[in-house]
């Protein structure tokens, strides 16, 4: 165990983000001969792999995040900070803080990344994507709002709308909550409604490419197209979002421009870095790639700066096979691993060699007993798919309590298809619906530099 009041003298790390990265960094240096400070504007760890469980109903936001607080309490050479870093001088190596700068000697960014709507930033209130707590909780509100409209709306043109939904990208994500929106359509809601038939519902997919699931091999991105189209999903590849306005959603696809009216458009299409990328550029002069991730070295470092390291979705790390690692929860806690581990050899006098990526395979979850799973040496789908998706996502839940907790929700949905996190919470009423829909009512977006 390391005093805090003995620490003056010992290695200081740094880390920014308490994400998988972050986290896993910080645990990993937990006991070790250094004093660590964690800085985040949460004071929790977000599993954001199933934040669309959160949106759809079937999770708490409390099911799957940990108080970073409890997670590292154990460790006494550990400190956790609830701040955002604004900016950093990497001359007097200081981290600053509003009101407070914070030396390193080791300074690790793992701030990851935001939505991304590729220049139309007006549609973040028509459109909104799916990072954070609050996006999970504004996401859920719209769903279960719509169906409640259509429940009021005597207008059949008008109910179809509401009835309406429209997911912009194909990537995991948005095949996710396409699929658990189905569910929760043709099965969850379908008795609980008088006025309106659930299974009237439209579910529209969209993906600019040609096949969804596009980092997936083509017949796990096939296999997945099949299973959402047996649940009721449509999907439209090669389909390109021109705008998002006044409810309607306008594509164009195969050189044909298509619309659609939908009260509820969710987005899932993009990501790009957070503003730490931006603030490392103009400090150290580091390249960033086009989404503003920072281009590190083999050791995660930044040209330059043998003691600055970006880890996770912030990294773009491209010295291992021909494109960049993924941004998902493996790669950033293989890399937070890695720099905990490389910055303990160093302080010996030691070197590592540079961080070689371990891929443990790709899931994506369509509905119940539908899956498709790439672990490199097979490929899987349906029920045995689906059921290595939830031990993999279980057994990276970060508490004993979660692990616990979401188990059992999974276990009670299975048998009953019942889905107990259906609250409308927030901004609700079904007018402020409608101006969300028309984009005049302006939504609270989480921002600001980490």
């Amino acid at each position: 165990m390391v005093d805090r009041n003995e620490t003056r003298s010992l290695h200081r790390v740094v880390i920014v983000g308490g994400g998988f990265g972050g986290l896993y960094a910080t645990k990993s240096l937990g006991q070790a001969q250094v004093e660590v400070t964690l800085i985040d504007r949460r004071n929790f760890h977000l599993f954001q792999p199933l934040l669309y469980q959160v949106a759809t109903g079937t999770l708490s936001p409390a099911d799957i995040s940990s108080p970073l607080r409890g997670i590292l309490s154990r460790y006494k050479n550990i400190q956790v900070l609830m701040d955002e870093v604004i900016d950093l001088n990497p001359q007097t190596q200081k981290v600053i803080l509003p009101g407070q700068e914070i030396p390193y000697d080791s300074l690790v960014i793992a701030t990851g990344v935001s939505h991304h709507y590729f220049g139309n930033e007006q549609w973040k209130t028509t459109a909104p994507g799916l990072k954070t707590v609050e996006d999970a909780l504004e996401m859920r509100r719209r769903i279960f709002m719509a169906f409640e409209a259509a429940e009021k709306e005597p207008d059949p043109e008008k109910r179809q709308a509401w009835l309406t939904f429209v997911i912009v990208g194909g990537g995991p994500t948005g095949v996710e909550l396409a699929g658990a929106i189905a569910e929760l359509a043709f099965n969850t809601l379908k008795q609980d409604f008088r006025n309106i038939n659930t299974s009237e519902t439209r579910i529209l997919l969209l993906e600019g490419l040609d096949r969804i699931l596009p980092p997936y091999p083509p017949e796990l991105s096939a296999e997945a197209e099949a299973s959402l189209n047996r649940l009721g999903v449509t999907v439209q590849t090669q389909s390109m979002v021109t705008d998002i306005s006044d409810s309607v959603v306008i594509y164009k696809r195969n050189g044909q421009v298509e619309q659609i009216a939908a009260k509820t458009t969710l987005w899932a299409a993009g990501v790009k870095a957070s503003a730490m990328g931006k603030v490392l550029a103009e400090r150290t002069g580091v390249s960033l790639d086009r989404v503003g991730r920072v281009i590190v070295e083999p050791d995660l470092s930044i040209p330059g700066y043998p003691n600055i390291f970006v880890i996770g979705d912030l990294a773009h790390f491209a010295h291992q096979g021909d494109k960049p690692l993924p941004g998902v929860a493996p790669v950033a806690v293989q890399e937070g691993e890695y720099i905990a581990k490389f910055i303990k050899k160093r302080l010996q006098g030691e070197t590592l060699p540079q961080f070689i990526y371990k891929d443990t395979g790709s899931l994506a979850v369509i509905g119940q007993n539908s899956a498709v799973v790439d672990l490199g040496f097979v490929k899987l789908t349906g029920a045995i798919a689906w059921f290595t998706w939830v031990f993999v996502h279980i057994y990276y839940l970060i508490e004993f309590d979660n692990k616990l907790i979401v188990l059992l929700q999974w276990g009670w949905n299975y048998f009953t298809r019942n889905r107990g996190a259906r609250l409308i919470t927030g901004k609700g009423s079904l007018l402020q619906i409608e101006q969300d829909a028309r984009g005049n009512y302006q939504t609270s977006i989480a921002g600001g530099r980490w």
